[in-house]
């Protein structure tokens, strides 16, 4: 189940970066402008002004255990990803010895790794007007993880594995038909998923 994630004030917030001075500022309102300008997202209070209604949904707790000269010690990792289920999706990974701290330091990461993706209707079967799934087949691979994510008629659904269907429903997307091949390590099918999403951004139109 997602969580609304708790935003910073921008009046108490004294930005680091010329971006966030920017953002502050009002002289940068969306995300999209961010991106189009190249610029890193440094501070994650920049998601904070400029997309305040995000939720997180956590993908993945794992513990490791490494041995010490005061004896074993554990560490969490988590695996998050943010959204507004408007277009804007994030994936990141945080790490501490204590879980609370790596869900919030995995929040901050996902935040710093925001995409703004397309949606539309790319179905053959449906050529609605709506934008509810993918404008057309798109493929993202990370690792030994590859994942396509094609068009779908609306009311379908999203026809996918739960990691992949997380990641599609912060970032919006309502119907696709979806496989995945290679490995089944949960970050890798995450991050293949956002960068099967970011494609899309690269793809050409398709001729009337």
């Amino acid at each position: 189940m997602s969580e609304k994630i708790r935003t910073i004030d921008k009046e108490s917030w004294n930005p680091r970066t010329s971006l966030g001075i920017k953002v502050k500022a009002g002289e940068v309102t969306t995300l999209e402008e961010v991106l189009n300008s190249g610029r890193p997202i440094l501070e994650s209070e920049i998601i904070d002004v400029l997309l305040p209604d995000m939720e997180s949904q956590t993908l993945q707790i794992k513990t490791t255990q490494r041995v010490t000269d005061s004896g074993k010690r554990s560490k969490f990792r988590v695996v998050t990803v943010i959204g507004d289920k408007k277009g804007h999706v994030g994936l990141g990974v945080g790490k501490s010895d204590e879980l609370k701290p790596a869900m919030d330091y995995a929040i901050r990461n996902a935040k710093k790794h925001m995409i703004s993706i397309k949606t539309g209707c790319g179905s053959w079967e449906c050529k609605c007007a709506v934008s509810h799934s993918v404008p057309s087949r798109s493929t993202g691979k990370e690792g030994s993880t590859q994942v396509v994510i094609k068009p779908a008629p609306r009311g379908l659904g999203l026809a996918a594995n739960d990691v992949v269907k997380k990641v599609l429903s912060m970032a919006g997307v309502k119907d696709v038909w979806s496989f995945t091949q290679g490995g089944k390590n949960t970050y890798n099918t995450a991050a293949a998923t956002m960068k099967a999403l970011d494609n899309l951004n690269t793809l050409k139109p398709r001729a009337e």
